[in-house]
């Protein structure tokens, strides 16, 4: 999250860290037909810390400029309005200084939810295309009658603009040429109101060398999870046969589903509002048809799943078969196949595992590519003695067949490794979707804390299909010489003292007068402006939590004082370093992984707290090297409301994937 956030300011550009926080499944997380008040994720302040907050304090951290709060409640209050996770731990014990946004439409209240630490909210209006705000003109008026404190006003605008000129928007503008909302070249730039015919969109050619670089991606992200036999790299095999609908294009069109809201032909992205049209997808069957051609094998193909005759007809006397099926899920809004977001099981969709079961059924030599959202279930394909290899190639964008072409025939070695386990049933992952409520608003009770993912299954005794880390190469890789140094950054100090009070800038002026719209000035229909159209609301009685319009020095927090909180949190306790061979016969990248046992009987047995990637020549070798920071080996206490080191013995493990950790070392 960090990396990608310095790649996008870089850029000039300000990114966008999401969602803050606890927006963990799709169903019920907004208001809808089944239930009046989004879900409550309900979890407790040490799950908070170690697990969820985690990833948010490396985004502050890394200088991120904004932050979108989330649809949900998160101990039954809104996302947009949660004091507690906005001002006490985003702002305070993180020390954010960007502004908080609101995702679309998620605001619930006016004067409440700035005062809880909301700095903008998007669209603006309540609902799309309403004309209705809860701030705009109500903004004006609760600073004019008194009842917001200028110096959050000033503190809004202020973390707005600090964004804006920290990625250097006042000197890298560059004229608008494209509309959002619409793919002609001519429209209104003012939609609703039907106003502003002009060009709207120059169609500028922006990809410059995205096709390699999407093509990379894709390839290096795809994991070989079974390879028997040398099945694979392909080497020119005399026939192949293709099968499944998604290895070939969608008849309509990568583009003719609306945010990606279908599931026709290859899978390439999931659906939602953060989709993006394809410039164009490449379908692995058009680069595999044409390897094919460039090396003189016989080419069959059948893209229909049930049509198992077919497919029959198809794979006999070839070389070998690949099979390609998905599974996909997206935003909400949208449903698909009856998936309303969230997938409703576990299994691969358009009939694709009775389909992988009939060609293992007949062909020795049958490879199995998944392009799926996340894990299914995988138990048969893994044992099935005839399916010699299986990938998964996961959401791989435009370059999808020639990234798989690449992988399949050996012009890139696979060095991707799981991003999640692999469970052999559902049940082996102790939680699930929370698809019928019982109570409005749901209760989504994360009681199983930070046993998640590998952390469960190995607290559990879990034997997965694949575990967390895994992922098979070309060549082998040897791990040795495992060194450990110890670090003297001296000791941790909780931070001290008091904040300076809250600034203002410039004087209010209120004279209702000067805040209406000025003589003359023409309002866009269903526009939000700040100017008063009505009379400010005065005397009216108010009952705001006490404080919550105070501008007065507030205590440091004793786990904050710096981006990411307090600064000797990153603090480097100890260097661990080990040495990673190539014995292969060919080049390959290796992802060397470090976990950490925190040594408490109530810690999961290993925590990841490093990797890397090293691209070695056949018996070449290589240093690894992990920093580990205070933080990493601190538990959060609730007490003290800070991280502490406990008295626990702490073990590091070096290896391959979560289970595969041949080198330990004591941090003494």
């Amino acid at each position: 999250m960090a990396e990608t956030i310095k790649g996008i300011q870089d850029a000039g550009v300000v990114a966008c860290a999401k969602h803050y926080i606890m927006n963990e499944q799709e169903h019920n997380r907004e208001p809808n037909g089944t239930v009046k008040f989004a879900y409550s994720a309900n979890l407790d302040d040490k799950t908070m810390h170690e697990l969820y907050l985690w990833p948010f304090a490396d985004s502050v951290r890394a200088g991120v400029g904004s932050i979108m709060c989330s649809y949900n409640q998160i101990n039954n209050s809104y996302g947009s309005q949660n004091s507690y996770t906005l001002n006490y731990l985003l702002k305070n014990e993180l020390d954010f200084q960007g502004f908080v946004v609101s995702d679309w439409w998620a605001q619930h209240t006016g004067v409440a939810s700035a005062l809880a630490g909301l700095d903008m909210t998007m669209a603006g209006d309540q609902n799309l295309a309403s004309g209705n705000t809860w701030w705009g003109s109500n903004l004006t008026a609760a600073v004019l009658n008194g009842t917001m404190p200028q110096w959050r006003l000033d503190d809004m605008v202020t973390r707005i603009m600090s964004a804006y000129f920290k990625v250097g928007r006042d000197t890298a503008r560059v004229p608008t040429n494209f509309n959002s909302w619409s793919s002609e070249t001519f429209g209104y730039i003012h939609p609703q109101a039907n106003e502003g015919y002009q060009q709207i969109n120059y169609h500028v050619n922006v990809q410059d060398d995205h096709a390699r670089l999407c093509r990379e991606i894709a390839g290096a992200s795809t994991v070989l999870l079974k390879n028997v036999k040398g099945t694979l790299p392909l080497k020119k095999p005399r026939s192949i046969a293709v099968i499944g609908e998604d290895a070939h294009d969608n008849p309509g069109g990568p583009n003719s589903c609306g945010d990606r809201g279908c599931n026709r032909g290859t899978l390439a992205m999931g659906w939602g509002s953060g989709t993006a049209n394809f410039p164009y997808l490449i379908a692995p069957n058009t680069a595999l048809k044409e390897q094919a051609a460039r090396d003189g094998t016989k080419y069959t193909n059948v893209s229909d799943n049930y049509n198992f005759a077919a497919v029959t007809a198809a794979i006999q006397g070839t070389d070998a078969a690949i099979v390609f099926a998905n599974a996909d899920s997206g935003e909400a809004y949208i449903s698909v196949d009856g998936n309303t977001g969230d997938r409703n099981n576990l299994t691969l969709w358009g009939n694709g595992d009775a389909l992988i079961q009939h060609v293992a059924s007949q062909h020795p030599n049958t490879i199995v590519v998944l392009h799926t959202v996340g894990a299914v279930i995988v138990e048969a394909f893994k044992n099935h003695p005839n399916i010699t290899a299986l990938l998964w190639a996961g959401l791989p964008g435009q370059e999808s067949g020639n990234a798989i072409t690449d992988i399949l025939y050996g012009k890139r070695n696979p060095s991707a490794k799981n991003v999640f386990t692999w469970g052999k049933k559902r049940e082996d992952w102790g939680v699930d979707v929370v698809y019928t409520p019982t109570a409005d608003p749901p209760q989504l009770n994360f009681k199983e804390g930070n046993f998640i993912d590998y952390r469960y299954f190995d607290a559990n005794n879990i034997e997965p299909s694949y575990e967390f880390g895994f992922g098979l190469s070309y060549t082998t890789f040897a791990y040795s010489d495992l060194k450990v140094q110890k670090m003297q950054p001296g000791p941790y100090e909780p931070t001290k003292g008091t904040t300076k009070a809250a600034p203002t800038f410039g004087t209010i002026d209120y004279n209702e007068t000067n805040a209406e719209f000025p003589p003359g000035f023409h309002a866009v229909n269903k526009y939000i402006y700040p100017y008063l159209s009505e009379p400010v609301p005065r005397g009216e009685s108010q009952n705001w939590p006490v404080g919550s319009r105070e501008g007065t020095p507030q205590p440091k927090l004793p786990a904050g004082g710096s981006a990411g909180g307090n600064r000797q949190l990153y603090d480097v306790l100890y260097v661990v370093t080990a040495t990673v061979k190539n014995t292969g016969s060919v080049k390959g990248v290796e992802i060397p992984q470090l976990y950490l046992s925190l040594g408490a009987p109530t810690d999961p047995k290993i925590v990841l707290r490093g990797f890397d990637d090293l691209t070695l020549d056949p018996n070449e070798s290589a240093t690894f090297e992990v920093k580990l920071t205070r933080r990493d080996l601190s538990n959060w206490d609730t007490v003290s409301q800070n991280w502490v080191v406990s008295s626990y013995p702490k073990t590091v493990y070096v290896g391959g994937s979560s289970r595969n950790l041949p080198l330990k070392g004591v941090l003494g």
